[in-house]
């Protein structure tokens, strides 16, 4: 029985590639580059944010190496931090998939390959913060998603066992990481995915969050 739901972040409960995009090209334009659409910057979501700085640099044909591209990041993260949430926005239904999700009594937790610090701010600026339980983010561990250890440890700090949670997620990174860690995995079809989701891991889908709570309590690790 699921105990405990845990999230992905970006293009499963809020739509950020908005501010991501702007911040990419704002980067860019300080290193004298040309704008990048938002379409582009979308494809580039879901490894975390040096993934998405060295996407953005490869795909204007200037690869930075070393401390430039510490540099950049660091400016990325700086003016990232100064206005998480301008323009992203919470998927339609969110705020009350959550309310029903919390009053049926499970426990919720995020799992993102966002900076933790990060994550945060956007939680409480998106008014989140009241329904988790545990905030992970990509560098409270050696290992990022799609690799299994964010996603255990997040469930371990809500208490669930590791039959006990569903993971809840939006691309390939996400599925895999579910994969990994032998997670049942519900799939939002309405984020950042690249691929068909008939080729994605997965054990549900849906493009609703109204639906969401009907699926979570027949979702389980025995239909793995």
């Amino acid at each position: 029985m699921n105990k405990g739901i845990i999230f992905d972040l970006d293009g499963t409960l809020i739509d950020s590639a908005p501010d991501l995009h702007v911040i990419a090209n704002k980067v860019l334009n300080a290193h004298g580059h040309k704008p990048l659409t938002l379409e582009t910057v979308a494809s580039f979501i879901g490894n975390g944010i040096p993934k998405l700085v060295e996407r953005c640099f490869d795909t204007v044909q200037c690869s930075l190496k070393g401390e430039e591209f510490d540099k950049a990041v660091a400016m990325f993260l700086e003016e990232y931090a100064r206005a998480p949430a301008d323009h992203s926005t919470l998927y339609p239904g969110v705020l009350e998939a959550l309310q029903e999700l919390k009053d049926k009594g499970y426990k919720m937790g995020i799992c993102t390959n966002k900076t933790e610090s990060l994550a945060n701010l956007i939680v409480k600026e998106m008014g989140l913060s009241d329904f988790f339980d545990v905030v992970i983010g990509g560098d409270r561990l050696p290992q990022r998603k799609p690799a299994p250890e964010p996603l255990i440890t997040c469930a371990k700090e809500m208490g669930c066992a590791p039959d006990e949670f569903v993971y809840v997620g939006d691309s390939e990174v996400d599925a895999a990481t579910a994969k990994a860690a032998h997670a049942p995995f519900i799939l939002f079809t309405e984020g950042y995915r690249k691929i068909l989701a008939s080729d994605l891991y997965h054990q549900a889908l849906y493009c609703r969050f109204s639906h969401l709570k009907h699926l979570v309590p027949h979702v389980s690790s025995q239909d793995l």
